[in-house]
């Protein structure tokens, strides 16, 4: 991912409207790049600061971007579980297909 297409797809992060794929890039690239890291703190301090003041709420709002982080690397550590359980038991399958088969054949 470019630095471009990261800064593009900021707002989706922040509005949690991004899927898998699309986030796990957006996170190994704002790990690795500090400028589009400061991007992401920059907008995300102005969006979520400006709807607190309006609401006047109390707020912390660089604790918020880690949760709001670790919440996102969390739904992909969770997502590739599931499909590394799925090829499990995709394997499974396909061996007692096997299984089966060299079974009926002797």
């Amino acid at each position: 991912m470019t630095c471009r297409e990261c800064e593009k797809k900021i707002p989706d992060f922040i509005g949690r409207r991004m899927d898998y794929l699309g986030m796990k890039r957006f996170l190994e690239h704002v790990d690795a790049c500090g400028s589009c890291r400061e991007e992401l703190v920059i907008q995300f301090l102005i969006q979520e600061g400006m709807a607190r003041l309006e609401d006047g709420d109390v707020f912390d709002l660089q604790r918020e971007l880690q949760e709001h982080l670790e919440e996102a690397r969390r739904r992909i550590r969770v997502h590739e579980g599931i499909l590394r359980v799925g090829t499990m038991f995709e394997v499974l399958t396909m061996a007692g297909i096997l299984g089966i088969v060299v079974w009926i054949l002797l």
